[in-house]
């Protein structure tokens, strides 16, 4: 039969885990805690390890308006120089999918269509905040009193989850690290001939505009256009603060931003006075988490790995995952399997995630700096990335869906054979010598055995 699946978050991670959890023909209910009644954000882009998941479950990049990113550039805050650039013209051909910019409304709408729509459908009910998780029963209780049980509660609740924070104490750390963002339309900066001209200037894909005379302050912007080319996104990174934000105050946040940015090229400053929704947050992180399952729940996302954005990569691990679950709980019609195939997405999730993680705390080309930490998570004799070729390949060529396949084709190999399971049992009661579906049992150096040319099967697998 289906299993019964609570999601608890409709992000990034949430949708992508209920889409893929309903095409494998499970029973999901998603609880949101918002309303979704104005939704925004800014944009973000779809590397193609994450893209390539998207498309397998039916994602419209174009129904997204989602614009390619042809180029990676990095060019001088001060003078707009190029410093380096890297082509993802054929990044289909090497990594198995294109690179894309979206906006992150576009994507959570087109999420919500694939999770929501057809036979089958997840259902979702908004402003349904999760007051209590029970993991060993598969309780979930909301604010309003109200309980709800399943097979498997998938806690995509993002950074200041009530799962994590419930099971293993600990909360996200702030790093002094701060991101402003806002949007223009691209109309508006057309309307300016000097930003014009600097539209026609820019590569088709994003700019990361740094400071690199000061390495200490990680001062940088990137810039690239979303919704088919309308709209341009801009996110700046700074550490640590030299000013003090009030809370909610635009006006407050837009001059901060130009007081940091004060000394980049001085149509970059333009730009930014143009912005009329100027956002900043605070960066908070998570060490890597020694598991991700508690009983029935399981984290994902934010939830099991907050990252910081240098490398792109949270949105691109929350979808991830997602396609993980779905793809390995494929098949698993009763709680016995479940359990064997949550551990089989932890092998494939927790130590790629938790690199990745570890990456995105270190701008590009520092890669080195951090390889020892790196080595922690390294799986088998798999070389970690030291440079930033090695980090795009490492972040970018991964197939998450293939090695779940491979993950399954392994653990096929390892499963018993028909009335084999019959046979542990039997060992473990203390039953060795007598005759399990007419085959004697033998004991051979702790292990059960078969006789007349069976397998054997080592206890505990």
């Amino acid at each position: 039969m289906p299993l019964r699946i609570i999601v608890i978050g409709a992000g990034i991670a949430g949708l992508c885990a209920a889409t893929s959890l309903r095409q494998a023909g499970h029973s999901v209910q998603i609880f949101e805690k918002s309303a979704f009644a104005t939704e925004t954000g800014a944009a973000l882009l779809l590397a193609p390890n994450g893209a390539r998941v998207l498309s397998s479950l039916g994602f419209s990049f174009e129904g997204a308006r989602a614009c390619r990113v042809h180029v990676w550039e990095n060019c001088h805050g001060t003078t707009l120089e190029r410093i380096s650039c890297v082509d993802f013209d054929d990044a289909e051909e090497r990594f198995g999918a294109l690179v894309w910019a979206v906006h992150r409304v576009d994507l959570h709408q087109e999420l919500l269509r694939l999770a929501l729509g057809g036979c089958g459908a997840a259902t979702l009910r908004l402003s349904s905040r999760v007051r209590k998780v029970y993991p060993e029963s598969g309780i979930v209780e909301l604010d309003d009193g109200s309980t709800h049980s399943a097979d498997l509660v998938v806690a995509a609740d993002g950074l200041h989850s009530i799962m994590r924070s419930m099971v293993t104490g600990g909360q996200a750390l702030r790093t002094g690290l701060s991101a402003f963002r806002f949007l223009l339309p691209t109309s508006l900066m057309r309307q300016n001939p000097e930003l014009s001209k600097l539209l026609d200037w820019k590569v088709p894909g994003a700019s990361i505009i740094a400071d690199t005379k000061d390495p200490v302050h990680e001062r940088h912007m990137v810039w690239y256009d979303c919704q088919s080319g309308d709209v341009q996104n801009f996110v700046s990174i700074e550490y640590p603060p030299t000013h003090q934000l009030l809370k909610g105050d635009l006006a407050d946040e837009k001059t901060a931003m130009l007081q940091e940015f004060a000394h980049f090229h001085p149509a970059l400053i333009d730009i930014i006075r143009l912005a009329e929704d100027v956002k900043c947050w605070s960066l908070s992180i998570h060490d890597p988490l020694p598991t991700w399952v508690y009983g029935k729940t399981v984290l994902i996302g934010d939830a099991a790995h907050p990252m910081l954005p240098f490398g792109g990569q949270g949105s691109n691990q929350a979808i991830e995952d997602g396609g993980a679950l779905g793809y390995l709980l494929n098949g698993a019609d009763d709680l016995a399997t479940l359990e064997q195939r949550l551990k089989i997405f932890e092998t494939v999730r927790r130590n790629r995630a938790s690199r990745v993680q570890t990456l995105s705390k270190v701008r590009a080309g520092k890669e080195k700096e951090i390889e020892q930490e790196l080595r922690k998570y390294a799986d088998g004799m798999d070389a970690v990335p030291t440079s930033f070729p090695e980090r795009i390949a490492h972040d970018y060529g991964f197939d998450v869906l293939g090695k779940c396949a491979e993950a399954l084709a392994v653990e096929k190999t390892r499963l018993p054979e028909p009335g084999q399971s019959q046979k542990v049992l039997a060992f473990a009661n203390g039953l060795v010598g007598q005759e399990t579906e007419g085959v004697p049992i033998t004991q051979m150096n702790g292990v059960v055995q078969r006789d007349a040319n069976y397998s054997f099967v080592p206890i505990g697998v």
